[in-house]
């Protein structure tokens, strides 16, 4: 199955990407078919090589990447409504809702039901031998 995606070109922190067809079980930065354009974010510049050849591959039913059917709906040459793109990472509820939930001062009590034993004369622990 055949799909229009960006792949990255762009050095460290300077993200430059190409618009490419590709199969779409092939690694993103690997092997495409056919270069159709490129895109920089930094500067919003985006560019079709052949406008002819991005007509004949959509109706070709081929899949498009979130960010690329959104770029193509921006600058009209795609119709219809953008879709959502991406998702903001999750963060873990183990790290916040104890935090949320429990006060300090909780947290450090300790129970009063449970007292703690002294060590008997019986437990291997307390009557260590040393031979002497």
């Amino acid at each position: 199955m055949l799909t229009i995606r960006l792949q990255r070109t762009g050095a460290k922190n300077r993200a430059d990407f190409r618009i490419v067809l590709a199969q779409s079980y092939r690694a993103v930065g690997k092997k495409f078919l056919e270069v159709l354009g490129h895109y920089n974010p930094r500067s919003k510049n985006f560019g079709i090589k052949d406008e002819e050849r991005l007509k004949h591959w959509l109706a070709e039913n081929v899949s498009l990447s979130p960010t690329v059917r959104n770029l193509l709906i921006e600058k009209k040459l795609l119709e219809g409504k953008k879709v959502k793109a991406w998702r903001p990472k999750k963060q873990e509820a183990t790290e916040t809702a104890p935090a949320a939930a429990t006060p300090a001062s909780e947290a450090k009590t300790v129970p009063t039901s449970r007292a703690v034993e002294a060590p008997t004369e019986a437990s291997p622990s307390a009557g260590v031998d040393t031979g002497q």
